[in-house]
């Protein structure tokens, strides 16, 4: 009787000696089992079209031609970057791309931390959840959409900018005409479609703020606006870094849509960019190499600029991406 019950007590021991004898992403992995079931999808979604496209930048370095296909077509060195260093479109299209970037950085991004922290004071719910929806929902819009309404908007005939313009005395403007109201006008679209949709992170930090903390400044008698100072700006700071990170690595990334939808042949000296540039001398021009060795030499400064940026953010003792 005794043999028997120390041999089935030894049972979960030799069990569990075999369970610690597996490598431990082996346990982790049947674990969470379900959870890394999960990520299938997204890293399917990372393989297919982040990862196996770069294969095609080798075009970059050769003479593409499509009847000979990729691997077919004669390499070219570093030639097709000749071609686009010494091009004259390359300084005005890379001037036009930097600067509505800085545009956006200087003016866009300050918006949604300035909105996140107008909403985080409201006391009405209500009135807070119905402003919030009413500001989330031109993200949802397509810039097709959008950008039809900033054009009618803006139009110097039958526009309600200019109606107003109009009744005050001031002779219509043609925003969208214009090389020096054009970049306002697509900073203040980009403000309207992203801006109520970036309060998103920020509130969501700004609730993590422990509540403690205004109670204690308040005692001292700090007013709301030494509250927001001293308390909820130092509290969504790390939040703040993460996300100019992020925005550092689309400095050389205007996008395609809105640019698109918003230029026209009157402003293309201050509206081509890379993205629309590379659709109409790739995608039309049937220039490839080309335009796969700008669209490789914009990924190349990108990631220098986030890992540039990243760096000074933690040296500036904040949390980086990495």
């Amino acid at each position: 009787m005794e043999s028997t019950a120390g041999h089935k007590a030894s049972i979960p021991t030799e069990a569990a000696g075999l369970a610690a004898q597996k490598p431990r992403w082996l346990r982790r992995l049947r674990k969470d089992q379900y959870l890394y079931l999960m990520l299938v999808p997204v890293m399917l979604y990372f393989i297919l079209f982040k990862y196996a496209p770069l294969f095609g930048e080798v075009m970059a370095f050769k003479n593409y031609r499509l009847s000979e296909g990729i691997w077919g077509s004669p390499w070219v060195g570093l030639e097709q970057f000749r071609k686009l260093f010494t091009s004259p479109d390359f300084v005005q299209i890379l001037r036009n791309t930097l600067l509505l970037n800085l545009y956006n950085l200087l003016f866009a991004f300050p918006v949604p931390i300035v909105l996140a922290l107008m909403l985080n004071e409201l006391r009405s719910e209500v009135y807070k959840r119905v402003l919030q929806n009413l500001l989330y929902i031109p993200h949802f819009m397509s810039w097709i959409v959008l950008g039809s309404i900033v054009i009618a908007v803006l139009s110097p005939s039958t526009g309600i900018v200019n109606a107003v313009l109009k009744f005050f005395g001031v002779e219509p403007i043609y925003f969208m005409a214009s090389t020096f109201w054009w970049p306002i006008s697509f900073v203040g679209s980009s403000i309207w479609r992203d801006a109520g949709f970036g309060t998103i992170l920020y509130l969501a930090a700004m609730a993590s703020v422990n509540p403690q903390l205004y109670e204690a400044a308040a005692i001292d008698g700090a007013s709301r606006w030494r509250q927001i100072w001293h308390v909820t700006l130092p509290g969504i700071r790390s939040t703040i870094a993460i996300l100019l990170v992020l925005q550092m690595g689309h400095m050389m990334d205007v996008g395609f849509e809105q640019v698109y939808t918003l230029q026209n042949s009157a402003v293309g000296s201050v509206s081509e960019v890379i993205s629309t540039y590379v659709y109409k001398r790739g995608i039309v021009g049937l220039q490839y190499s080309y335009t796969t060795a700008l669209g490789l030499f914009q990924s190349v400064v990108s990631l220098i600029l986030v890992v540039a940026v990243n760096r000074f953010i933690r040296a500036m003792g904040e949390r980086g991406l990495w």
